[in-house]
């Protein structure tokens, strides 16, 4: 028996589709980028992302909204009360996605000196590299190597 072919389901319940719809612009993977290296701060983000005020406000708020980013309120000696921004676990589970961003641009877009950033190991310092495998443990090459399935989530094109 043959699997129904793509085009028999449908796809408006794509979770490719649903993780853009949060993530899927720049600024958002730059506000992402800079909590990750432990910039916590609204000005400080703003400084190292170069976003307008009222972008980088829309898209904190979008992350603090879906669950990526919390705020944690602080306040200097003196000053107003304001919130940093933290990862939350959801949003560190995030990192792989930024890694393989970094390692895609240092391929194809780096500078002829090579990579402005090297990710490395805290512990030993050698290189952080990403490797996509199976659950039994196989290295998987590429997208040739792979076959997608209906999921239990699919849907049959003309059901509702």
């Amino acid at each position: 028996m043959t699997d129904p072919p793509r085009s028999a389901f449908r796809l408006d319940n794509c979770s490719i589709e649903r993780t853009l719809s949060v993530l899927g612009e720049k600024w958002t993977f730059l506000v992402l980028r800079e909590a990750f290296a432990g910039v916590r701060r609204f000005a400080d983000i703003q400084a190292n992302t170069g976003a307008p005020r009222q972008v980088l406000s829309a898209r904190l708020a979008r992350l603090v909204d879906e669950g990526t980013l919390r705020k944690v309120p602080y306040q200097e000696p003196g000053q107003r009360q304001r919130d940093e921004y933290r990862l939350t676990d959801k949003g560190r589970e995030l990192f792989p996605i930024l890694v393989a961003l970094l390692h895609w641009g240092d391929r194809y877009l780096a500078d002829p000196e090579g990579p402005s950033l090297l990710v490395t190991h805290r512990d030993c310092g050698a290189p952080v590299t990403l490797e996509l495998r199976c659950a039994e443990g196989h290295e998987v090459g590429g997208p040739r190597e792979t076959v997608a399935l209906p999921g239990p989530g699919s849907r049959v094109r003309g059901t509702a």
